[in-house]
């Protein structure tokens, strides 16, 4: 029923060539990634062809250094840019974010002649990447992994199960976080591992409730031998690696979170505008003109809140507590505004005809990836009151 255009989002973009890369963004969304989203998600078929584009456009390495391939862009753009790509469809959305993720080990931890050597390919030569910390038995206590690397002269021997692995069994390569020492976060150091790695594998994706265009797998690390120019940063380094990517991948999630909400609430009014009861359309009732005022005012809450965080990391200073503020705020406010679009479709919301539901399926992972909302909660706790336990 919905043939109402969305009104394109308004963004205070700091520059020119900002605004210009929305644009681009917008564009490819319209023309090669909206039109086929339900039909592939449905089929649960990942656009790897799309995120060639993305590479060769320039849109996969845009917070990185230029002079390895990346776009140069402050996160304020490449937050916005994920939202634009999320709220046409999430699996590409979050897709790029997780490979950016990825990267941001190599990109801020590696050595000059390992981002040399490695950084361009990643960040623009089509490459698709994946970040492995979570495994069968580590979950929110990340700190107690288990996979382990062993050394074997001047190689590593690595060994062990990674689960829940965005883009796992087809990526590129891996950032993989193993276990060189002591129990606990101090023993833990950061791999890159190519994708076609003898001893490495992926096991048959998960089926999921939303989202099934983006493989979610388990990773088998069986022996896979890396020589020690593939250790990024220090041995015993990767748990303050993993968080500190995970402070930057969080704002990734709140991002696509509100693109997804954005896209949800843009479907949502142009139903209520279109669909009449009682000789009127539906948007004029109180009650559904509350809830489409209360739906934009939580996504702009949140697209606020993602972006000032963002702000500090651009500007060098500590963004950790807002990081998870946004995480927790965005990705509440995407699972609200979604479940309250399939109320204001009514029957029509129930049904896979229209995008409704399956945003709602969608938003609700957002909920639990990169450190679930309990956890986001417990980070905060802890910068505004203090460790638990003084």
């Amino acid at each position: 029923m919905p043939d109402r255009d969305p009104q394109p989002v308004e963004r205070q973009l700091p520059t020119d060539e900002a605004r210009d890369l929305l644009a681009l963004v917008r564009e490819i969304a319209r023309r090669e990634i909206a039109p086929t989203a339900a039909e592939e998600e449905d089929a649960g078929r990942f656009p790897r062809e799309v995120f060639t584009l993305l590479s060769e456009s320039g849109l996969l390495g845009l917070p990185y250094d230029s002079e390895y391939g990346g776009g140069d862009q402050p996160y304020e753009v490449y937050l916005q840019v994920l939202e634009e790509l999320a709220a046409a469809r999430l699996t590409v959305g979050l897709g790029v974010s997780v490979h950016t993720l990825a990267s941001y080990a190599l990109a801020t931890y590696g050595t000059k002649q390992q981002q040399v050597e490695h950084l361009p390919a990643m960040l623009g030569g089509g490459l698709l990447g994946a970040y492995c910390l979570s495994e069968p038995s580590s979950g929110s206590d990340a700190a107690a992994l288990r996979t382990k690397a062993v050394r074997d002269g001047d190689h590593w021997l690595i060994t062990g199960t990674k689960a829940w692995i965005t883009h796992g069994g087809i990526a590129d390569f891996y950032t993989v976080m193993a276990r060189t020492g002591e129990d606990g976060p101090r023993g833990i150091t950061a791999f890159l591992v190519p994708g076609d790695a003898p001893g490495l594998s992926g096991a048959a994706p998960e089926k999921k409730m939303g989202m099934k265009g983006s493989p979610t797998a388990q990773v088998h690390l069986d022996g896979v031998r890396l020589p020690d120019d593939r250790r990024i940063g220090e041995e015993g380094q990767g748990f303050s690696v993993a968080l500190s990517a995970l402070d930057s991948g969080r704002l990734g999630i709140a991002a696509c979170a509100i693109g997804l909400a954005q896209a949800a609430l843009d479907e949502a009014v142009a139903y209520a505008t279109q669909r009449r009861q009682f000789g009127r359309p539906i948007a004029d009732f109180q009650g559904l003109r509350f809830m489409i005022a209360d739906m934009a005012t939580q996504i702009e809450a949140g697209r606020a809140l993602y972006l000032a965080a963002a702000r500090l990391r651009d500007a060098g200073r500590p963004f950790a507590k807002q990081a998870a503020m946004a995480k927790l705020h965005c990705t509440d406010t995407a699972m609200k505004v979604t479940t309250d679009a399939v109320q204001i479709l009514g029957g029509y919301g129930y049904t896979a005809d229209f995008p409704a539901e399956r945003y709602m399926r969608e938003a609700k992972v957002l909920q639990i990836v990169e450190g679930t909302n309990q956890i986001q909660r417990m980070v905060i706790a802890r910068q505004v009151v203090g460790p638990e336990g003084r």
